[in-house]
């Protein structure tokens, strides 16, 4: 795959329009019910009528896109299982079999998995996109984990997956086993939140595997110190399933598609991509608070507010998945549900 020597950053509006908030908020306060009393649905309602531009929005052909890659990290111990679980999930997505392969069929979601640079060669076919940058990064404990030509190349491919997609809703997915150490540390470097608040279990670790874990990403951190910029962080700490996804993102809010925020590590993906465009905040909806320990610190370090928490920590884009439902009920209830005026009903008189 060619390298470019840089990324051209996509251009994103900003949604803010007076009149169109107005007519939203109207809209919605004259429904038949008590003001407000549908909570956050109704502000979910707002949001989405913002991003797609219209009072009666539609969502279609929603895109759930799982972006696969390896870690050098790996290899130090920093996760429960073997790298090879990467490319065996992989088959699982592919083969139907994982839990946001169920979620998709089950909410009518169009599935892509994206080899962004896993260890292994998988085989081609429908449902793959096979955009490997390298069999995997670097270990970053020891220096960079991707040369910037290398992010550059990634954040150029996720950005064309979603070009080649239809439809006005991306629902962000990822796999890669050491990549939830690759979000902390870009979490700590990026927000200034001490490792020890970013690092959490991962795919289930002990005690003695956090201690571990943690010792390890001080390792990195340190071997990248002057990495402070968003990029110079991403490349030298990120994976390219973590920067495919960052580019993704920013094509994504540059065409004011709704963008599915899953949990820790697709959340590490938009806190790189807000850094670079703070607009693209506008257009992500963050489905639920994960189990990972970091992810509470950086939802509220974003002022995110997510819809769901459930004690997830599966990734796969499986929480995005199971707030699909509820993001379809804010458009539906903003397209569909009857004023009092319509239906005849008598308002509020106090």
């Amino acid at each position: 795959m060619p390298e470019p020597s840089a990324f051209s950053l996509p251009s994103v509006n900003d949604l803010r329009d007076a009149d169109l908030v107005q007519r939203l908020r109207h809209r919605i306060d004259a429904k038949t019910k008590p003001l407000g009393s549908l909570g956050r649905l109704e502000s979910l309602a707002l949001q989405l009528g913002l991003i797609l531009g219209s009072e009666t929005p539609t969502l279609s052909r929603a895109q759930a896109v799982v972006f696969a890659g390896d870690h050098g990290l790996a290899a130090r111990g920093v996760s429960a299982f073997p790298s090879d679980v990467t490319w065996q999930m992989v088959e699982n997505f592919l083969a139907g079999g994982a839990a946001i392969s169920v979620l998709a069929r089950q909410h009518g979601l169009a599935l892509t998995v994206v080899d962004a640079g896993v260890a292994c060669d998988i085989d081609p076919r429908q449902g793959l996109q096979i955009r490997k940058i390298a069999p995997g990064t670097a270990d970053a404990s020891q220096g960079p984990a991707m040369t910037l030509a290398q992010c550059y190349a990634a954040l150029a491919a996720g950005a064309d997956v979603v070009r080649q997609l239809p439809g006005n809703a991306l629902l962000l997915g990822e796999m890669g086993i050491g990549n939830t150490s690759a979000a902390a540390l870009l979490m700590s470097r990026l927000t200034s939140t001490p490792l020890a608040q970013c690092v959490g279990r991962g795919t289930g670790l002990d005690d003695a595997g956090v201690k571990r874990k943690l010792s390890v990403l001080r390792q990195a951190l340190q071997a990248n110190a002057g990495a402070t910029q968003p990029l110079q962080a991403l490349a030298a700490l990120g994976g390219f399933e973590v920067a495919m996804m960052c580019g993704a993102v920013l094509e994504a809010a540059a065409q004011n598609r709704v963008i599915v925020v899953d949990g820790f590590i697709t959340t590490s993906a938009v806190l790189v991509a807000q850094a670079l465009q703070p607009l693209v905040l506008q257009r992500c909806v963050f489905s639920h608070q994960s189990d990972e320990s970091g992810h509470a610190r950086l939802l509220a370090w974003l002022g995110a507010e997510p819809l769901l928490h459930l004690g997830l920590r599966l990734g796969e884009g499986s929480g995005a998945a199971l707030a699909w439902p509820l993001i379809e009920s804010a458009c539906r209830i903003l397209r569909e549900m009857a004023s009092f005026a319509d239906a005849g009903v008598s308002e509020r008189q106090a």
